[in-house]
């Protein structure tokens, strides 16, 4: 059976600041990049949307995944098995960004999908583009609301 591959990043210009996330998806002889930009937001939050971003591209959801991302915090929470403490206690303690990590379990629920961590800024071209878009995207005009950071409260 054929595998999806899809490679992510995120970025952002301050942390909080604008940020954006790239995504390249590839199958067979197939290629497609997607990128978007927020005006306020985190480099995590970036680097997951990047990997909801990718699956929720996917046409054809039965096959396997296989996404790669520079991204400890993404790859670990999945590989890991942290996410799944996280949802099974609600997220307590004030883990971050239950709404893209509740996402995200919904998403990828019902699909094979595994999680490869990439050296970031070295020699993969996948990886290396993903960052330009994710930098481009957050360098962009007209940049979208992330509602999930911006509409948190904020603790004092």
């Amino acid at each position: 059976m054929n595998t999806i591959h899809i490679y992510t990043d995120g970025s952002s210009r301050g942390n909080p600041g604008p940020g954006g996330f790239g995504v390249i998806l590839m199958y067979n002889n197939h290629r497609r990049e997607i990128s978007g930009g927020y005006r306020l937001t985190t480099n995590n939050r970036m680097e997951l949307l990047a990997v909801i971003t990718g699956i929720e591209a996917i046409t054809k959801k039965e096959l396997p995944v296989i996404i790669y991302s520079d991204s400890q915090y993404v790859v670990k929470a999945i590989e890991e098995g942290w996410l799944k403490n996280w949802i099974r206690t609600d997220f307590k303690g004030g883990k971050k960004n239950k709404d893209l990590w509740t996402r995200y379990h919904h998403l990828s629920r019902n699909m094979n999908i595994k999680l490869k961590w990439v050296k970031g800024h070295a020699d993969n071209p996948h990886n290396n583009r993903c960052d330009e878009l994710a930098t481009n995207a957050a360098d962009g005009k007209d940049l979208a609301v992330d509602e999930g950071y911006e509409g948190e409260p904020t603790l004092l």
